[in-house]
């Protein structure tokens, strides 16, 4: 169909004049306008390379915001008064810290212990309340209080309402140990735990003298165990040229066990005993040293003194036979 203007299609009117058309390129471009290279540069290209690349992402990401702050804080700080402001400051804003309520201890309750122990762990702790939390090393405080005498076990924490909580296992004495240097409390690892002012405070433990006595502690409480059918006869344990033992009882009789086996040979002088009364007798020594040859030492009559009267029984000794 022909348009009514009498124009052939495709044809328009431009200034009187029919409009120019143009035609397209191979690549759908006019021909009348200017072709463009669409490949970057050789540096744009290498700089878009780079950037692609996982390094080059985790400095643009990590790296430089890390330096930007870290420069900016060294150039901030390269004022030695700013430095020295800012130390005061933190050492303020830390003793405020530590001074607050809910930070310090106010008084130190012991849990387990006597009143004897209770006073001398007071004294080894030697804090002055009030006393922050922070300035307290529980760790050096539980070793120095581990280390008396008297305690086996201690634990340390901090209660609330600022309570310094320790808990106390004490040693428990089994033997009590005459020395030249006077009487001393060991319990059953030989550790000696206080000095006994007089035997009669502890007249319930059994006494036990010579050197050495601290190493062999099980060894003697067995000693002491096999001798419970003599309760009321045994006077005490002697340790005898660090080697052996002898048992001594009243009457001034003395029992001289083996170096070997010493629990076995008393079973075998007990058994006697119960048998044929064999302590009952007037004899002095009963000599187990050998245990396969026993030998018993009769007592000399005795002598009266001036005034008529008979020595008392031996007391324990750090003398006897080897």
């Amino acid at each position: 169909m022909r348009p009514l203007s009498g124009q052939s299609r495709g044809e328009g009117v431009r200034g009187g004049q029919p409009a120019k058309r143009y035609g397209t390129g191979a690549f759908g471009r006019t021909e009348g306008s200017k072709r463009k290279d669409p490949a970057p540069s050789r540096l744009r290209y290498r700089f878009n390379r780079w950037m692609l690349s996982p390094f080059a992402r985790l400095f643009l990401r990590r790296g430089l915001p890390i330096l930007t702050v870290v420069g900016a804080l060294g150039i901030w700080l390269g004022d030695a008064d700013r430095r020295a402001d800012l130390t005061d400051r933190g050492v303020a804003l830390w003793d405020q810290l530590q001074e607050r309520p809910e930070f310090l201890v106010n008084l130190m309750a012991i849990d387990g212990a006597s009143p004897a122990v209770d006073t001398l762990i007071r004294d080894a702790a030697q804090l002055e309340f009030p006393v922050s939390s922070f300035d307290l090393d529980l760790s050096e405080l539980q070793e120095v209080l581990r280390n008396l005498r008297p305690v086996e076990q201690v634990h340390l924490r901090i209660r609330p309402a600022g309570i310094l909580q320790v808990d106390v296992v004490e040693r428990q004495p089994v033997l009590i140990w005459r020395r030249a240097t006077g009487l001393e409390l060991l319990d059953d690892e030989g550790v000696s735990i206080a000095d006994a002012p007089s035997r009669a405070l502890h007249s319930d433990l059994p006494l036990v003298a010579g050197e050495g006595v601290a190493d062999h502690v099980d060894e003697a409480l067995r000693i002491f165990a096999a001798a419970r059918p003599l309760t009321g006869r045994v006077r005490g344990l002697v340790r005898v040229g660090d080697r052996r033992w002898d048992l001594v009882l009243d009457r001034g009789q003395r029992i001289l066990l083996p170096t070997e086996q010493p629990v076995a040979a008393l079973h075998q002088v007990v058994h006697l005993h119960q048998q044929d009364g064999l302590l009952t007798f007037d004899v002095t020594q009963v000599d187990m040293r050998l245990p396969a040859r026993p030998t018993v030492r009769r007592a000399p009559p005795p002598v009266p003194d001036a005034e008529g009267t008979v020595p008392d029984a031996l007391t324990v000794s750090d003398g006897g036979q080897g």
